[in-house]
């Protein structure tokens, strides 16, 4: 930004300024990011034509602390999605990727991520997305390993703007709950929990240091919306939890007047993953599971323009996304009993 000489103007003849506009949060991105960034503006030294008002805002404004600072989030975006190599993790990388986005994905699997990269760069012609942690695994569970992946990211691209926690288990087990095994239920309430709360903790020390801030969407399932799941009692009790965790987080934040980062929820109702359809050896599974469930990648076309929409217009209030609706469920079962609809669509039914 290059320096002003005044020597009789009044303020009010200055040129328009990025940290003189009406919202000092709608920055000027033509402006040198030293220039915006600077701990206290450059006009403020010039006392003499400022008046000590305006300069003491200035300064107060300049001072206050980093997490409470946010600069523009404008395409394309940075984007981290757990459980990234298959079923809609991998959908949703894909249509990031396709809006010319930047991807990181990760699994529990070093093949896996691999073989999702190289599908996924066949898929989109995209040569950006980069393994965690070099192809090595990243268990969510593990607070060391997303520690890493956080690393990770902060090398390759500097910064994150959104970061959805998907990963997620069953165990592939739909059972009930007195004939699961203690393995079982470690792995689902360690992974749909733990490594939930791990992942939204590490996402948050990231992003509240990012001058950009960032937003975190967490996936729901079944059971978020407190009605029961037989046979998979464990991953709908870990599924509730998801709700609750985004709530206290977001009152958190708020309490601790952090502005620049936002929980969401995420909802992708029933999609056609091998999760689900593991479990479709059952009347009433097959039912619903052809009634209301939809392709990953279906899924995915609806969500990721919800998604990014929220940067992009700059909002920071916290949304809860669905792509099946109450009114759209009923609307599908009211057409399957009156016209049929749907029926024997994925499986064979009795």
């Amino acid at each position: 930004m290059a320096e002003m000489s005044v020597p009789t103007a009044s303020l009010q003849s200055f040129p328009k300024s990025p940290l003189c506009s009406p919202s000092t949060r709608k920055f000027n991105s033509s402006y040198d990011r030293s220039t915006i960034l600077s701990p206290i503006p450059r006009f403020c030294l010039i006392s003499k034509y400022n008046s000590f008002r305006f300069c003491a805002a200035a300064v107060k404004a300049a001072s206050s602390p980093r997490r409470n600072t946010k600069e523009p989030m404008l395409p394309p975006y940075n984007v981290l999605i757990t459980g990234g190599s298959k079923g809609i993790g991998y959908a949703l990388a894909k249509e990031f990727l396709k809006a010319g986005d930047s991807v990181i994905i990760c699994s529990r699997s070093d093949e896996r991520v691999v073989s999702a990269l190289d599908k996924l760069r066949v898929e989109t012609g995209k040569q950006h997305v980069w393994i965690p942690m070099q192809g090595t695994k990243c268990d969510v569970r593990e607070g060391d390993d997303v520690k890493n992946l956080v690393a990770f990211a902060k090398q390759k691209l500097k910064y994150i703007d959104i970061w959805i926690n998907n990963a997620g288990s069953n165990a592939y087990s739909f059972k009930p709950l007195a004939e699961a095994s203690d393995e079982d239920l470690i792995q689902v309430v360690t992974t749909n929990t733990l490594g939930l709360m791990i992942c939204c903790r590490e996402a948050i020390n990231l992003m509240q240091n990012q001058p950009r801030g960032g937003h975190i969407f967490n996936i729901d399932g079944a059971g978020s919306d407190g009605r029961p799941t037989p046979r998979f009692a464990a991953y709908g009790a870990t599924k509730r939890s998801v709700v609750h965790l985004t709530k206290s987080l977001q009152a958190e934040l708020e309490m601790q007047d952090v502005k620049n980062v936002i929980v969401h929820n995420l909802s992708p109702g029933m999609v056609t993953t091998d999760l689900l359809m593991s479990g479709a050896n059952t009347k009433q599974a097959k039912f619903f599971i052809n009634v209301l469930a939809e392709p990953a990648d279906v899924v995915a076309e609806y969500l990721v323009p919800n998604i990014r929409s929220i940067p992009t217009n700059g909002s920071t209030k916290a949304t809860y996304i669905r792509f099946l609706t109450g009114l759209k469920a009923y609307s599908q079962i009211f057409s399957r009993i009156a016209f049929g609809a749907r029926r024997n669509r994925y499986v064979l039914e009795d």
